[in-house]
């Protein structure tokens, strides 16, 4: 199933193809090298004085901290996600090394996060982010340190038919795509 996006300018086919997926293929790997390159996507994301405030916790299917990842995610997503080849919890390490508040953390995590994803699309993998996850207890399952915190729960894998998903999961997979349109969100006159 494809979802291109309804685009009012062409795009790159990994931009316009990518979406969301929650039908993912419970028998599908990544190995290690496409992993690997995965992650290196994120290493070279810009961030602001290089800080790279960014921490992975990954987990492949049937590992522990798979196994971790699946159980602070609330009902819904453990629901599908733990169909994913892998799972990974995303950091934001909020201070600089000085120790002052790294004001761009976020923003520049999430540019991580976005070029892991161009990568894995661009591998054949689908990646699905997630917020519906208890952040505390990710935090205590994983103690990264202070002034590190869970931002995100992100799945990744090989896309399968939406047949797999309950009623309620397929309804929103196969529901078609939207997004604000461009006036309400750049203000600028083209």
């Amino acid at each position: 199933m494809n979802k291109r996006a309804d685009t009012s300018v062409s795009l790159h086919p990994l931009i316009a193809d990518r979406w969301s997926p929650r039908a993912f293929d419970n028998n599908a790997l990544i190995p290690g090298e496409d992993l690997a390159a995965i992650f290196e996507a994120a290493r070279w994301a810009p961030s602001a004085f290089n800080a790279q405030p960014w921490k992975f916790i990954v987990g492949l299917r049937g590992d522990e901290n798979f196994n971790s990842i699946t159980s602070v995610l609330v009902p819904f997503n453990q629901e599908w996600a733990s169909r994913a080849s892998a799972l990974i919890l995303t950091n934001v390490i909020g201070f600089r090394e000085d120790g002052t508040v790294n004001q761009t953390a976020m923003y520049d995590t999430g540019l991580a996060v976005s070029l892991m994803t161009v990568e894995a699309n661009h591998r054949g993998y689908d990646v699905h982010q997630m917020s519906g996850f208890d952040h505390a207890a990710a935090k205590s399952k994983f103690p990264l340190g202070a002034g590190i915190d869970p931002v995100t729960c992100i799945a990744i894998g090989k896309r399968t038919s939406p047949d797999s998903l309950s009623e309620e999961i397929k309804a929103r997979e196969v529901a078609p795509r939207s997004r604000k349109p461009l006036d309400e969100i750049v203000n600028i006159t083209w």
